[in-house]
């Protein structure tokens, strides 16, 4: 492939824009060294900021890529369920989880659990949030990646690096006001850009007549029982998060955390129809015409799709659009996806920076000091989330993995810590220790992890041993809790209410 110089001076002056909005942002707060202001904006982000960064959080590269490559490979009913599943999820945490850990001041995801269980089990908590903080930035920068090499015609590694490159060292000049106003201008990209494509995809495609409207329903109850599974992992495993709570710990009130996160997942559900029309879209293109007229071996876009369906998103904006709108598109959605990286790197390195370091270690650190450490950490998570981006070629298959981890792992333990007066950590390490093993026995392809246990057989459709180590983990901590109550007294949220 040759460089598309038009794509390329688009993604340069969009990459631009995003970065001089952060630097403007950062340069808003009245003490840019503090600890709070460095980490939640001072508490003090506008309603309507919160809102759309809380929609640009989630309606990133992994979600406008996922929902793309799996409505285009695997039909209506998988590719609406990321759109779905994190929608329902923004609004079950703004109506349960979003006004508690504001009204209670907390700074992180993981502050509920260190008063629950001491800040040595909270450490050891924090360590699988940032894993899957890392796993959601290999997503986006995979998603960019791809989109990027599209446009300057280089391959995908290539572009990887050269993109992470760029996004780790915007993220180490801003804090979470800046990451906030530049997911302002990323959502607004996102609409321009697929706004723009979409008439044109659906015209190559033979208009919406045409579109293959395949998998709307379960084709057998393996299938059905292998969706629930999945979308009760967006559903619940879209909670623990830190840079969702990142959001919710911004606003001025309990009520704006509670409204924006509802009002979010409105958003977030709407966000997902224009991938969702473009993988269709791609059902229907005649991609072996595109590849003759663009000049290309023939049916060389059809077989790149057949093996990697992940390149169904860049290569219906580079191919089967006009010049003018693939600039638009491609351009916009490079831009919104790396200002998803910032936010979730932040997230991680806030997370390790004030939970561990901080923590276990400088229980002093001051403003300053912990800029400085946030920074390292950005840089050094930044890099893990480049190395695991260049050996996964899905991004569904990360951005699913991603939540997979919070499910299982984190969500019972902050749904007991928050709810359950009777919560310990003896009921913490046993319930973590049943939800890593029975998770890790269903195997992992994505990590080139096999199963362990012989879990009945569904067809082509994993057992639901997700939602099993879930439930197994959280039956655990509630069983064990009450069992050695005498010996390791529950121990009160002390800035919760009251118990």
């Amino acid at each position: 492939m040759t460089i598309f110089w038009p794509g390329l001076v688009a993604v340069f002056g969009l990459y631009v824009a995003v970065f001089l909005v952060g630097v403007w942002a950062g340069n808003q707060s009245e003490e840019p060294s503090s600890a709070e202001e460095l980490l939640l904006a001072g508490r003090s982000l506008p309603l309507w900021v919160g809102l759309l960064t809380m929609t640009a959080t989630w309606v990133g590269g992994g979600y406008i890529n996922g929902t793309a490559e799996y409505t285009f490979s695997l039909g209506i009913l998988w590719g609406g369920q990321i759109g779905f599943g994190y929608a329902i999820s923004l609004v079950v945490g703004g109506l349960f989880y979003a006004k508690r850990m504001r009204s209670a001041g907390y700074a992180t995801l993981v502050d509920p659990l260190e008063d629950r269980y001491g800040r040595h089990i909270a450490a050891l908590l924090m360590i699988p949030a940032v894993i899957a903080e890392v796993f959601w930035s290999a997503a986006i920068l995979f998603a960019l990646g791809t989109t990027f090499g599209t446009v300057i015609g280089v391959d995908t590694n290539t572009a990887v690096l050269l993109s992470s490159t760029v996004a780790v060292a915007y993220t180490v000049f801003g804090g979470l006001r800046a990451v906030a106003y530049t997911d302002v201008v990323q959502l607004f990209l996102i609409v321009l850009g697929l706004g723009l494509a979409i008439p044109w995809a659906l015209g190559e495609a033979g208009g919406v007549s045409n579109l293959h409207l395949k998998g709307l329903t379960p084709q057998s109850t393996g299938e059905a029982l292998s969706w629930l599974d999945y979308t009760a992992l967006l559903v619940m495993g879209g909670i623990p998060w830190n840079v969702y709570f990142q959001r919710v710990l911004s606003a001025r009130t309990p009520a704006d955390a509670q409204r924006l996160s509802i009002a979010a997942g409105v958003m977030c559900f709407l966000m997902a129809i224009p991938p969702m029309l473009l993988g269709l879209a791609g059902t229907s293109i005649d991609w072996v015409a595109l590849s003759s007229a663009a000049g290309l071996e023939p049916a060389r876009l059809a077989n790149d799709l057949a093996a990697t369906p992940a390149l169904v998103l860049p290569y219906t904006l580079r191919y089967a659009v006009p010049v003018w709108v693939g600039v638009v598109g491609l351009g916009a959605v490079s831009a919104a996806v790396m200002s998803s990286v910032d936010s979730s790197i932040l997230s991680a390195a806030s997370l390790a920076a004030w939970n561990g370091y901080r923590r276990l270690f400088r229980p002093d650190l001051d403003g300053p000091e912990l800029t400085r450490v946030v920074r390292i950490l950005v840089a050094a998570l930044g890099g893990s989330a480049t190395v695991i981006a260049l050996n996964v070629g899905s991004v569904a298959a990360l951005w699913l993995l991603c939540g997979d981890i919070v499910y299982s792992v984190l969500f019972p333990q902050l749904t007991l810590a928050l709810f359950d007066r009777s919560s310990n950590r003896a009921g913490a390490l046993a319930g973590l220790l049943v939800s890593v093993v029975l998770r890790l026995s269903g195997g992992e392809p994505t990590l080139g992890i096999p199963a362990f246990l012989p879990w009945p057989s569904m067809g082509a459709y994993p057992f639901p041993f997700r939602t099993i180590a879930m439930l197994g983990g959280l039956v655990t901590a509630i069983v064990v809790a009450r069992a050695t109550a005498g010996v390791d007294p529950p121990r009160p949220l002390r800035n919760g209410p009251p118990e």
